[in-house]
């Protein structure tokens, strides 16, 4: 069985285009490389059109590419998933109707060899309590869940997530994340793509960042969030004249926010020396390092390249 082997994901040299009747065929995934550990949690990450669930639909075997390959525990996608040991919710799909939530559960887990218990999976996706409603009856936030309960119930090694969240509130989210850590602590693998940056920050043990079909970034979100350097300075200065803020040394950029003032800096040394200086009534001074939206906008805006500087793949 796929569950045996003692291999990761492989996704190597991965090309997928489409044909455009309107124009230049669409390069949707471009010469990629993605390596993932048993046992590791993935984000990706990407504006739209970076290519991201066309990754995840080559991961699944639910579209073939134009080169490359994809080995998933040593097997090929179709085996993986035969062997009940890829579970995967995508953004697109409906769940049955005409059953309870639990009779649905139980006949998907009727499919698989070695499926959790109905019950346990009730339990760990904080559905227990809906579990004799009918699915037409559900809200959005409920189909997602019970949607996950479906992912879950092969007792997969691995898990595949296309925007889990949406249509989840708050408080959906956090029991959403709650029960992946739950998971992912038994050693499972999860790849997961979101739009929530602070998921990827909070949950993943790396993110892999995607723009124009390629990864522009790779590894811990520390590690993104340091690439494009730079600190940030806030204070509460009320009277402060931002144009005299934006002349400091070390600062690069200023904002308002009410009575607080946003430094962005390059040498943030230098301007809070600069700064205390020049209105020593600051308070509330906070220093801090990038975040991951301001690493995801520099590093996927950056990577601009048309299509004429990428290899020209075939178009199936």
């Amino acid at each position: 069985m796929a569950a045996t082997n003692s291999a990761g994901i492989e996704l190597q040299g991965l090309v997928r285009s489409f044909r455009n009747p309107h124009g230049p065929p669409v390069h949707a995934v471009r010469a990629l490389d993605i390596s993932v550990s048993r046992g590791e949690t993935v984000a990706l990450l990407g504006p739209n059109g970076a290519g991201k669930s066309t990754t995840i639909d080559m991961l699944l075997g639910l579209t073939e590419p134009d080169a490359g390959t994809v080995s998933l525990f040593g097997a090929t996608p179709a085996e993986a998933i035969r062997s009940g040991a890829i579970g995967a919710m995508l953004q697109t799909g409906s769940v049955i109707r005409d059953l309870s939530v639990r009779e649905l559960i139980d006949m998907m887990a009727s499919l698989y060899p070695s499926p959790l218990g109905v019950n346990e999976v009730l339990e760990l996706t904080r559905i227990a309590d809906i579990a004799d409603r009918r699915t037409e009856k559900l809200s959005g936030g409920q189909t997602q869940r019970v949607r996950f309960a479906v992912a879950l119930v092969s007792n997969p090694d691995l898990l595949v997530l296309d925007e889990p969240t949406v249509a989840m509130d708050v408080e959906g989210r956090r029991a959403f994340w709650t029960t992946m850590r739950e998971f992912a602590a038994e050693g499972k693998t999860v790849v997961f793509a979101t739009h929530y940056l602070e998921e990827a920050d909070a949950y993943a043990d790396r993110a892999v960042l995607m723009a124009h079909g390629r990864v522009v970034a790779d590894g811990p979100t520390t590690e993104i969030k340091a690439r494009v350097g730079g600190r940030m300075i806030r204070a509460t200065l009320p009277n402060a004249d931002l144009e005299v803020l934006r002349g400091l040394p070390g600062v690069l950029g200023v904002e308002r926010h009410g009575e607080a003032v946003v430094l962005r800096c390059s040498d943030s040394d230098s301007a809070i020396r600069a700064l205390l200086e020049r209105h020593g009534d600051a308070r509330d001074i906070e220093i801090s390092g990038a975040g991951l939206e301001e690493a995801f906008l520099q590093l996927t805006s950056a990577d601009d390249r048309d299509d004429a500087a990428a290899p020209q793949e075939a178009i199936r």
